[in-house]
């Protein structure tokens, strides 16, 4: 059983870091300019006199921030209130296709509260999640939130140039393919896992020793409402967790580095012979 515990809040864990990506730039922000629909890439931006000049309608900046995520948007609210002058540029702010950041955990729940910024998951039907249940052996146990010190409504949310080697702007390209260069003393990369600059910087190599293949479930109930659950299945574990009033999200680990494919009903093939069973 106390390996059920360990496995319980090591998945939590994963899930909350995951669930941290999804914040895009909030609106509080009005102290911060953005551009959205943008592809961008950091540049030496100079003139003939050396002076990096910027192109964009937004005029000087401060910092510019590059990546309107959870790291780049709170960055952009923080610096904003403090009176600078903060321009960000984000690829894509429409829904994002993957199954990232659907499940918020307590603590980042009481980080937004710390930020002010509790409002990213009012009105837009979040659910609350109050811990885990975990099923294995046709057995399940629960795993909940030690909640009991905090005021009611937290818990869980789940929810649908210059100088050689100095960075001085970037150069950018809006959704009607205007390009546009912005300079100032602080450029700050926050574009996440997929970063072009990451990939720079490391050895492209990764080792992917497992995938999570999503499916959404409609108009159906779990057994431990306001729960997360866990199957610790053969060969790999299942996640359910609801994202909505009428929408459950079902999370199947797929060992190895190559996911089966959908197009040909390899994946089909693969969740009825191997996982369901």
């Amino acid at each position: 059983m106390v390996d059920l515990y360990v496995l319980g809040w090591i998945i939590c864990a994963v899930l909350s870091l995951a669930a941290l990506r999804n914040f895009a730039f909030t609106r509080k922000n009005c102290c911060a300019s953005s551009e959205t629909g943008a592809t961008r890439r950091a540049v030496n931006v100079t003139t003939a006199a050396g002076e990096c000049r910027s192109s964009s309608r937004d005029g000087a900046v401060d910092i510019i921030i590059v990546g309107a995520g959870v790291a780049g948007s709170v960055l952009a609210h923080t610096l904003g209130k403090d009176g600078r002058r903060v321009l960000v540029i984000e690829r894509d702010l429409s829904e994002q296709d993957r199954i990232v950041g659907e499940l918020l955990q307590p603590e980042g729940y009481l980080k937004l509260i710390e930020l002010g910024l509790e409002d990213c998951v009012e009105k837009i039907d979040a659910q609350q999640v109050f811990g885990y249940a975990l099923f294995k052996d046709g057995k399940h146990t629960r795993l909940s939130y030690p909640l009991e010190k905090f005021h009611s409504d937290v818990a869980g949310r789940s929810f649908h140039n210059g100088q050689k080697g100095v960075i001085k702007g970037v150069h950018y390209k809006t959704k009607d393919s205007q390009e546009l260069s912005a300079c100032a003393p602080l450029t700050i990369v926050c574009d996440g896992c997929f970063s072009n600059l990451r990939r720079s910087l490391c050895n492209p190599k990764v080792d992917v020793p497992y995938h999570f293949v999503g499916l959404i479930l409609e108009n159906c109930e779990l057994p431990c409402a306001n729960h997360g659950h866990v199957i610790l299945g053969d060969p790999s574990p299942v996640l359910f967790y609801r994202i909505s009033s009428s929408e459950i999200r079902c999370l199947v680990d797929v060992p190895g580095q190559k996911v089966p494919s959908i197009s040909n009903g390899e994946m089909t093939n693969y969740l009825k012979t191997v996982v369901a069973p």
